[in-house]
């Protein structure tokens, strides 16, 4: 990757291909055994202030109030910049939400969401992230889709047989199959360069990935979002598997979220930005005791979060 030196520190002026940029040493190794910068809820820059109200369920009933939809969006927008622009970042994991629009006149149309649906259906991003990996063939990119709210009885596998196959479709042979072997060096070598996780039975499709596993500490505070997420990472961490360490705080789903969404002068990419930093010290500390695979943060473009991860890998060279 294309780096220059000021003051004997190394920074990092494009990360846009950094997978190729590895060590030899690196190319060989399987997936889940590289540090990965990944995206949480990577959609909610796109939500839709006229849409409804999805989540929580408490302020559901207020869908039709402005000013309900505009504090539901000011804590739910969890990244800042476009899917390309987090690609271009050097982020390869996200997390992408599905829902259906009830009453949707095209019966197959879907969204992502994040307390709101977003502006953009989910063919067009999924056609954008299709053209982003045509022009970058050495970078694995991991979609996990999952949540698929609105997914009915009545409609849900019809919808599920539509999405999968339009993936499929438009992926093609760039994805990569379940029962391939998982390094950078064989994925290059069969061109391909695409994992889909799919949050929903899906036996009969060889390239399609089930869920993988997403530990998070459920807590707006850092303090316990570390303790938790460092006992799974010294007890329960999946062995030869993808697994994501989620840096993400997490509103409260009862009472108290109202002592953050009440705060006028406050939003969630605020509490981020006080938090993150000290998230970034941890992980680095972490990740020298025990592996990590993919990590994901909420506003992935900023405070160093894509470099911070992508320099775990020299821990790994050094012992590959």
């Amino acid at each position: 990757m294309a780096m220059s030196v000021k003051k004997d520190k190394r920074k990092a002026t494009s990360y846009s291909d950094w997978m190729s940029q590895l060590p030899d040493k690196l190319h060989n190794i399987p997936l889940y055994d590289l540090a990965i910068p990944g995206s949480h809820d990577s959609m909610s820059y796109d939500l839709d202030i006229n849409s409804s109200i999805i989540e929580p369920d408490r302020l559901k009933r207020l869908s039709k109030i402005y000013c309900a939809r505009k504090i539901v969006r000011k804590w739910a927008t969890t990244q800042e910049e476009t899917i390309t622009k987090q690609l271009d970042a050097g982020v390869r994991y996200f997390d992408l939400r599905i829902a259906r629009k009830a009453r949707d006149r095209n019966p197959t149309r879907l969204y992502f969401y994040h307390g709101l649906y977003t502006r953009t259906d989910v063919e067009t991003v999924l056609k954008v992230i299709s053209d982003w990996a045509e022009r970058h063939p050495k970078e694995i990119l991991i979609l996990a889709l999952s949540n698929f709210k609105g997914f009915d009885k009545a409609i849900g596998a019809q919808l599920h047989q539509h999405l999968i196959g339009f993936i499929v479709t438009l992926f093609g042979a760039k994805l990569i199959h379940i029962r391939d072997l998982l390094t950078l060096r064989s994925c290059w070598d069969k061109g391909r360069n695409v994992i889909v996780s799919y949050d929903y039975p899906t036996t009969q499709h060889g390239e399609i990935w089930s869920k993988i596993p997403y530990f998070y500490g459920n807590t707006m505070n850092t303090t316990k979002l570390e303790s938790k997420l460092r006992h799974i990472l010294e007890t329960a961490r999946p062995v030869q598997y993808f697994f994501v360490c989620g840096l993400n705080l997490t509103l409260p789903e009862d009472f108290r979220i109202l002592q953050y969404i009440l705060r006028l002068c406050d939003n969630l990419a605020n509490v981020i930005r006080r938090g993150l930093p000290r998230l970034l010290q941890w992980v680095k500390r972490q990740a020298a005791k025990t592996p990590v695979n993919i990590v994901a943060s909420d506003l992935v473009t900023s405070d160093d979060f894509v470099p911070t991860v992508i320099e775990l890998n020299a821990l790994k060279s050094v012992s590959a």
